[in-house]
């Protein structure tokens, strides 16, 4: 319905860890793609099988280690559009996480958040021999503490392809935390296709684990910065923007 890209967040520090991330799962990415018809192989040593996790389903010859596989699952992605998404949202909101946190706590968040994720998708089909893999775990951890920390802060979305509108944080992740809810109830525990409940257990881990995470004196429901629901249309075909799109907070 709408595509988040970008919010009114003020940056405070340069996010070294979120753009270490980021060049982390592109270069993963990358490395995937080079392996062209071996894609699957590799997906299969490298992403998360819970069978393998929990000893029901035999590892093949050349997987990596079931343990280890919980971290390097979380750099791996099904493809173009998976990859792009997560990055997106990551670049969107992993920078004011981190100046919340700190550059080290962050990379430990994001990491735990992973884990928490990728753990709660294995323990709700444990004997599955499908492999896990993305950065979705990690991020919806992401999406848990900015909901904690920015619950008003606006984020500008592109609605129907028509305009962008400013809609408060609460009401983006809670329509995309709702929708993971409505989707694992549908879904089939194990089967191919999105690991709904490691979005559920990251985002929930996030909201929680902020808390202990987050530097001294780091506020928590912080108001919003800008008035929400200002609406801006795109321009039509063949006509030409103003220079310089950022007149205020949003452009």
């Amino acid at each position: 319905m709408f595509l988040p890209i970008r919010d009114d967040n003020p940056h405070t520090i340069t996010p070294f860890v979120n753009y270490g991330l980021i060049i982390a799962c592109a270069a993963a990415f990358l490395w995937q793609l080079s392996q062209g018809e071996n894609g699957d192989a590799a997906v299969a040593a490298y992403g998360l099988t819970p069978g393998h996790l929990f000893g029901t389903v035999q590892s093949n010859p050349g997987d990596a280690p079931a343990v280890v596989t919980i971290f390097t699952s979380m750099f791996l992605h099904g493809g173009w559009m998976h990859f792009l998404g997560n990055m997106l949202y990551l670049w969107i909101f992993g920078d004011n996480i981190e100046a919340s946190l700190g550059h080290k706590r962050y990379l430990a968040f994001y990491l735990v958040c992973g884990v928490a994720a990728a753990l709660t998708q294995c323990f709700s089909a444990p004997t599955s021999d499908v492999p896990m893999i993305g950065a979705s775990g990690a991020i919806a951890g992401v999406l848990g503490a900015y909901l904690i920390l920015h619950p008003r802060a606006n984020i500008r979305v592109i609605v129907f392809l028509f305009f962008s509108l400013n809609i408060p944080a609460f009401i983006v992740l809670g329509f995309w935390f709702a929708g993971q809810l409505m989707s694992s109830a549908a879904a089939s525990a194990g089967a191919p296709g999105v690991a709904f409940m490691a979005h559920i257990g990251g985002f929930i881990a996030g909201a929680v684990l902020v808390f202990f995470f987050r530097q001294r004196g780091v506020q928590v429901f912080e108001p919003a910065h800008t008035r929400a629901f200002a609406v801006e249309r795109r321009p039509r075909r063949g006509s030409v923007p103003e220079s310089g799109w950022r007149k205020g907070p949003w452009g």
